[in-house]
């Protein structure tokens, strides 16, 4: 295994990253851009007791289950890394990684697999993209050997791994225009306009960040964020872009001389239009602001709550607690269903969306609150807001915080179910509760089309 080229490698299966897996004289190699049923010669760029990691340079034989890219920026960009795998296979490596992991890490063994529903729409399918300005662009190999582009600006995602390093989108299949058009106008116009792109090494430059959300009622929010205050550069680009495109729904800002790019702790200061953006999930509507989170593939939100509707069994009579409610989508959605639902987020603005979105809909027993789940969820609160009957969660990717998945355990709830965008740590708090809940099946709801990224909904039962 001394050789830094091995010939003739079978790719056979994806990882849980979303690699693909080959294997010689068994041992593991974890490949990019390959797809399994490949035979690739591969070069051997990491060396490790356990596996190797390797760089695909020539395909001997194509994988039935390959497909041609169709953007121009695969294999450099950081996003959509499966589109050389047909989406039918995608979708069913997905479902294989998430029984994978409540299998291995949850420890689940008798409990019914769902088949993943996928996404309708397969491009075009995000409400909001987030781009970074760059003073120096990152370029191709090709470009870097012949001199082109360089230290020109770029206005798009950042490469994986590299903090300081941004690639320049000229066109995103993962949002519908005029997405593409506003980016590219506001490039252009900051370049006519000698507006400096921020240097994200010296922590230097004025046009920082662009957030860019949009919903199914054609609503859009643009946020732009700049790296200090210069309000006649700001007002010329806001009102340019105000005036190029009058479709904008909300226009606003943020000042941000942090050295992260988080706005959560900054203000939002509306330039023009509403403070937010109104969403339609059904019979429902939802205000959505700067600093709120939804579910960025709409369609597919609404079929995963649905999913999880169905899971809760509500017959009216139902305390629910939904945790990490967000924008209070989920706990909305069922109230009708519901006796009381009590939602809890830690983001205080999300929570005021929530009570909106109660309001605008008509909604009256649903109760939030705001603050760190870890410390709001205790025996007061419970007591507070009687003991829950069915408990529904939706964390973050790194999964819910030990002391609140010990909390659940001892609530005493009929049902949970359990909402997540990484399967690894579902099951690692599957596992937790499977001291007194029972994984009863899991429904994957395939939210993010051509990436390894996956939503499952599972139901566990009281034993």
């Amino acid at each position: 295994m001394n050789e830094q080229i091995i010939n003739d490698v079978p790719v056979t299966d994806i990882a849980d990253e979303g690699r693909a897996v080959g294997k010689v004289d068994n041992k593991i190699i974890f490949l990019d851009r390959a797809v399994p049923g490949d035979v690739a010669d591969v070069l051997i760029t990491k060396k490790k007791r356990s596996y190797l990691e390797g760089k695909v340079i020539s395909i001997k034989k194509y994988s039935p289950l390959r497909t041609e890219p169709f953007c121009g920026h695969f294999g450099t960009c950081g996003g959509c890394k499966w589109q050389h795998l047909g989406y039918n296979g995608q979708l069913q490596f997905k479902q294989k990684l998430v029984e994978e992991a409540l299998k291995r890490i949850g420890r689940s063994e008798k409990f019914e697999m769902l088949p993943i529903l996928g996404s309708v729409n397969t491009i075009y399918y995000r409400n909001k993209l987030e781009f970074t300005f760059s003073n120096k662009r990152w370029l191709t190999k090709e470009e870097f050997q012949n001199g082109n582009g360089m230290g020109s600006p770029s206005l798009g995602f950042h490469i994986p791994g590299l903090f300081d390093k941004v690639l320049d989108i000229q066109n995103c299949y993962l949002q519908s225009e005029p997405s593409n058009a506003i980016r590219l106008e506001v490039k252009e116009y900051a370049i006519k306009n000698n507006l400096s792109f921020f240097d994200l090494k010296s922590q230097q430059g004025f046009l920082r960040n662009m957030i860019i959300r949009s919903t199914t009622l054609n609503e859009w929010m643009i946020v732009l964020i700049f790296h200090h205050e210069d309000a006649e550069k700001r007002t010329g680009l806001l009102d340019h872009l105000s005036e190029k495109f009058p479709g904008i729904t909300s226009l606003m800002y943020v000042i941000n001389p942090k050295r992260n790019d988080s706005i959560y702790d900054l203000e939002v200061n509306l330039f023009k239009g509403n403070s937010f953006i109104t969403e339609q999930m059904g019979d429902l509507k939802f205000r959505i602001g700067p600093k709120s989170f939804f579910q960025t593939n709409s369609l597919q939100a609404y079929e995963l709550y649905t999913v999880a509707k169905n899971f809760a069994s509500l017959s009216g009579n139902e305390t629910v607690y939904d945790l990490y409610t967000g924008t209070g989508t989920i706990a909305n959605f069922i109230a009708g269903n519901s006796k009381k639902v009590i939602g809890v987020d830690s983001v205080t603005e999300s929570i005021a969306d929530a009570k909106t979105n109660s309001v605008i809909n008509n909604i009256h027993n649903t109760v939030f609150h705001s603050g760190d789940l870890k410390n709001v969820f205790n025996d007061g609160f419970i007591e507070q807001n009687s003991k829950p009957d069915i408990i529904i969660t939706d964390p973050p990717r790194a999964g819910m915080h030990e002391d609140v998945t010990k909390k659940i355990l001892h609530s005493g709830a009929d049902r949970i179910v359990y909402i997540s965008c990484n399967p690894a740590t579902q099951a690692r708090d599957i596992n937790i509760l499977s001291e007194k809940y029972q994984l009863i099946k899991s429904q994957p709801v395939d939210m993010f089309p051509h990436t390894h990224h996956v939503e499952n909904v599972a139901l566990l039962r009281l034993c």
